[in-house]
């Protein structure tokens, strides 16, 4: 358990006085069994007319600014400050139990559960030379297992092992079959990648944006604005967190902001501006993580 303070700061600035439109923020994680918000704010400069709070299509919260159609600035500071408590349940590998039906690789899922699972379970992004089946073959046979959590376990740390991470500032995110012929990717890359893999076989995944905080240390800072692993959905467990990026398994040392089918359906922040393309001038995200282990809190029923 930890109690976790975020520090996530976004400014956009511009070289000529520009009229902003509305904007759209993923920031704020919603409590569950396993988090708890303590205090939230949201500072916004210039402060706009109107602030909306909303749920998207899968549940995450979402808020909308808007500002007056006569506002022109040079500077767009938007810092959003959470305090919470984490407490993921059980130990970095926890022993979760599954449907019989789910404990073997690869599994089908029960008729009542695929049409709520359908999109999820589906590829989406083109593979035409088949890299991402054959990479997630040779790693599902490397594990020399057919249990299910096993196998996740292996593709997660093969991920970890087998490629390098770099940050890369340009929006978007490479296809995994790129991931694969690169090498190399972001955080956001291994998640598509690991999620593409495992829907190569059938199972349901979720793009997961949040944060990542390490209780050892105390601190993390970091330049990106989010980090980005995915979930699996196992009859029995529920919705499983893997980190590829870092090995992590279960939730541990992550707090989820939102989960989506896709990575482009995670943005954190997006927006746009009235004036010329040529009036952007720069683009600044910090994101200060700071965690203090704690022994006793209350769990949420």
């Amino acid at each position: 358990m930890a109690r976790i303070r975020i520090v996530h700061t976004t400014e956009y600035t511009y070289h000529n006085p520009v009229g902003l439109l509305r904007h759209r923020l993923m920031l704020r994680p919603d409590d569950s069994h396993d988090l708890q918000l303590q205090h939230v704010t949201l500072a916004v400069d210039p402060q706009p007319s109107a602030t909306h709070w909303k749920h998207d299509a899968f549940d995450n919260s979402i808020c909308f600014l808007d500002w007056p159609e006569a506002l022109r600035t040079t500077r767009l500071s938007i810092v959003s400050t959470l305090d919470l408590v984490h407490h993921p349940k059980g130990p970095p590998r926890p022993v979760y139990i599954l449907d019989p039906a789910a404990e073997l690789f690869p599994f089908s899922y029960a008729q009542n559960e695929i049409p709520d699972l359908a999109r999820l379970t589906e590829r989406q992004m083109p593979d035409p030379e088949r890299k991402v089946d054959a990479w997630a073959r040779r790693i599902v046979a490397a594990a020399g297992t057919d249990r299910t959590l096993k196998v996740l376990e292996a593709m997660t740390h093969a991920i970890q092992q087998e490629f390098r991470y770099g940050e890369r500032f340009e929006q978007g995110t490479q296809t995994a079959a790129q991931t694969i012929e690169f090498g190399s990717g972001t955080c956001r890359d291994f998640a598509v990648l690991m999620m593409e893999a495992l829907r190569s076989f059938g199972l349901a995944t979720r793009f997961v944006t949040g944060y990542l905080y390490d209780d050892t240390t105390g601190t993390t800072r970091g330049g990106g604005a989010t980090h980005a692993w995915c979930s699996v959905y196992l009859p029995g467990a529920g919705w499983v967190e893997y980190d590829p990026t870092n090995g992590l398994i279960a939730g541990a040392n992550l707090i989820r902001v939102g989960m989506t089918r896709s990575a482009d359906q995670a943005l954190p922040i997006s927006g746009g501006y009235v004036g010329s393309a040529a009036d952007a001038a720069g683009l600044h995200v910090d994101v200060s993580v700071s965690a203090v282990p704690i022994d006793t809190v209350p769990a949420t029923a």
